[in-house]
């Protein structure tokens, strides 16, 4: 199985910048992707973003566009998401996932394995 830890939520000023980890320990896999998930209070879950990890190739949800970037670091089976120029609407509890394959990345359904959740909030 894969085990999922993120980190790095908190209290930020709008404006402001977080960066969230999501580390993966346990079974690896020759194709796959994680992704970042959002929900807000009596909201449906958001895609965020996802990365390949085979090629690095991101997604991005367009409201967050140009100021988030997902990114990869290979060796730490990790992924990060650095959250710049937040906006009180991005307040909401964060998790990762793992996609055993990259396709369909948008859906929630397409990942195997979620993390517990790191809560965001952004102050106005």
């Amino acid at each position: 199985q894969v085990q999922l830890v993120e980190s790095g939520g908190g209290l930020v000023q709008a404006g402001g910048s977080l960066r969230l980890s999501c580390a993966a320990s346990g079974r690896t896999f020759s194709s796959y992707a994680m992704g970042w998930f959002r929900q807000a209070p009596g909201k449906e879950r958001e895609f965020v973003a996802a990365i390949r990890w085979s090629d690095g190739r991101a997604y991005y949800v367009d409201s967050v566009k140009g100021r988030f970037t997902i990114s990869r670091d290979n060796a730490k089976n990790t992924a990060y998401l650095q959250m710049n120029s937040l906006k009180p609407e991005d307040t909401a509890v964060y998790n990762c996932a793992v996609a055993r394959y990259s396709a369909y990345l948008l859906r929630p359904a397409v990942y195997d394995y979620w993390g517990q959740g790191t809560q965001v909030t952004v102050s106005s």
